[in-house]
């Protein structure tokens, strides 16, 4: 059996005061139209980055966070998908949670850079707007209620949840 080429990212569960929780906006281009994510600011850990390193970074690019402590790991998601992270066989995605003061973000990317990267906005969402969402976008990871609600009402768990797809 050969080995599965997994792309590693590092993603921050962003929550602030009222436990509401940052997610960034993807307009996905597709045969089909337009697919369009709600993520977790976040993206792929280079060669030779750590995976808090990687986060780090990219905080500081998508959003213009700074995060000066090391946050716990929170969840790990594995998606092996063709197609889903080009040039691989899929991801890994590591999470960690990050609490912060409310804030409007602003990174260190340009919107071009963003839109590059299919980064069409941002917002702060509570867990019942997550729960009670009906419309066409999805969420990354679909059942993102699920963990958020458990992250939020018992805190972290001693041990990194494993994520579905």
């Amino acid at each position: 059996m050969s080995a599965v080429n997994l792309r590693r990212s590092a993603r921050a569960v962003v929550v602030d005061e009222d436990d509401r929780v940052l997610l960034l906006r993807l307009a996905i281009p597709d045969p089909a139209g337009t697919i369009t994510v709600w993520i977790t600011p976040g993206g792929g850990v280079e060669d030779g980055e750590t995976a808090l390193a990687a986060l780090r970074r990219e905080l500081r690019e998508e959003v213009g966070l700074a995060v000066d402590v090391d946050p716990p790991h929170v969840w790990r998601q594995e998606i092996v998908a063709a197609g889903f992270a080009p040039g691989h066989d899929g991801v890994v995605n590591d999470y960690f949670l990050v609490r912060t003061a409310s804030f409007t973000p602003r990174g260190a990317m340009s919107d071009e850079e963003l839109a590059a990267e299919h980064v069409v906005g941002w917002r702060w969402w509570s867990l019942s707007e997550i729960r009670e969402y009906v419309g066409p976008e999805l969420f990354s990871p679909r059942d993102l209620a699920t963990p958020l609600t458990e992250l939020i009402n018992a805190g972290v768990s001693a041990q990194t949840v494993a994520l579905g797809s």
